[in-house]
């Protein structure tokens, strides 16, 4: 089940980040604790033959290796920061695209209950069954890259025994042959059944039927989105390479960071501290982050924070049946709304937010720009200047007079100011 903590982080806070560490489900730690206690485990064993089953020429020889190891990994030799974070970064934008083509049947829905009419039974038959092919179609398509569906709808039986098909449409659905994947088949049935509705009367012009078609193809392109992210992953080869970079790192760190004998005088092992605090941070990040990789290149499967793709079926079939069947011309009464006689007129607020009205509000970033009267010159071929004359009244495009600057409105209500002197004049001397 996605692991969801909006709620706590809604406000920054002291330490507000800091208490999302003691959470176990969904957490590094229960994603890394095994591989961090494989790790410990060969340290310690390496740590305690060096110190307690070599004799002091083995022990010269296992310096030297050690020497040498830690030499690289304290180098860039091995490129693990770029290769591991540019890996990451991949497989988290590819997660998201996988997250926004989930095919979500709202925007569909709402087409098929404006514009396939009909209050009576052949009217509800046929707006039902253009949603039930286009959950069905979802269905398919997710059957075939989640385990969790496909758990839940191991055979076309128990898709059937669902409710989102018939007896005789499976039978027309196996009929069908193709060596390929035949998720898309409902929705051919969709398109077909909305012509005949079109022909029936139900669909009242082209232009509603374009509008049911446009849609139908958005959804099916969500779908066959899916399909080709499972189909097409990231190249094995640089998963591959991400892999062999990280752990190849710590099985030098296992030895290369090993605290050698202090009197011998090795430069930067002057103390013997048994536990190698800082190599087991390195561990704890940088696996750390090749296991949130390992964790997000597949969000369809069984994992903490996969996608609730059963939760979303769920949701879908019954939203869509919702929106066509019992909610079709089922309006509340049109009524006068409480500000009908009210031109101007505020929306309450509660006690917890009532300061919230009492702040100004945002018109523009330069709506309060404060500017000097040598700034409104207006620069004319001629050589003349002339000044917008002062104003006191007004609301829009009031220039108000403060230690000697100008504070203005719009430029659109300057313009009008100067139009009207020059009008005024212009009437002067027609007199």
């Amino acid at each position: 089940m996605t692991v969801s903590y909006t709620l706590e982080v809604a406000n920054a806070r002291f330490c507000g980040f800091s208490r999302l560490l003691f959470r176990w489900r969904g957490s590094i730690y229960r994603l890394l604790y095994k591989e961090f206690l494989v790790f410990c485990a060969v340290y310690l064993f390496f740590s305690v033959f060096y110190r307690f089953l070599l004799s002091p020429r083995q022990q010269d020889l296992f310096e030297r290796v050690a020497l040498y190891c830690d030499k690289f990994t304290n180098t860039s030799f091995i490129p693990v920061l770029f290769v591991l974070g540019f890996y990451v970064t991949l497989a988290f934008n590819r997660w998201w695209g996988q997250y926004t083509s989930f095919p979500l049947p709202d925007n569909l829905m709402m087409v098929v209950s404006g514009n396939v009419h009909g209050a009576d039974d052949r009217g509800r038959l046929l707006r039902r069954t253009l949603m039930r092919y286009a959950n069905l179609s979802s269905v398919l398509i997710l059957r075939s890259i989640s385990t969790r569906v496909h758990r839940r709808f191991p055979t076309m039986e128990h898709v059937v025994e669902a409710g989102f098909m018939t007896v005789h449409e499976l039978k027309k659905f196996e009929s069908l042959y193709s060596d390929f994947n035949k998720y898309w088949i409902p929705l051919t049935w969709f398109s077909n059944l909305a012509s005949r509705a079109r022909e029936e009367g139900r669909v009242r012009d082209d232009v509603a039927l374009r509008l049911l078609m446009d849609e139908l193809n958005n959804y099916r392109a969500k779908c066959s989105l899916l399909f080709h992210y499972d189909w097409i992953s990231i190249p094995l080869v640089y998963t591959q390479v991400v892999t062999v970079a990280v752990y190849s790192f710590f099985a030098f760190c296992v030895i290369g960071r090993q605290f050698l004998n202090p009197d011998k005088g090795y430069v930067d092992h002057q103390l013997d501290m048994y536990v190698p605090v800082f190599t087991l941070l390195q561990f704890f990040f940088y696996t750390g982050w090749l296991k949130v990789g390992e964790l997000i290149i597949n969000p369809f499967g069984e994992d903490d924070d996969d996608f609730e793709t059963n939760q979303l079926i769920d949701r879908n079939i019954q939203v869509s049946m919702l929106a066509v069947d019992d909610m079709y011309q089922n309006l509340a009464p049109v009524v006068k709304d409480k500000h009908w006689k009210q031109r101007h007129f505020s929306v309450p607020y509660t006690l917890s937010t009532a300061a919230e009205s009492l702040r100004p509000t945002f018109k523009g970033s330069t709506f309060d720009m404060r500017m000097s009267a040598e700034d409104l010159e207006i620069h004319h071929p001629a050589g003349d200047k002339q000044y917008f004359p002062l104003q006191t009244k007004g609301v829009n495009g009031v220039l108000q007079r403060d230690e000697g600057f100008l504070r203005g409105g719009s430029l659109p209500s300057l313009i009008d100011v100067l139009s009207q002197r020059d009008e005024d004049e212009a009437d002067e001397g027609d007199c």
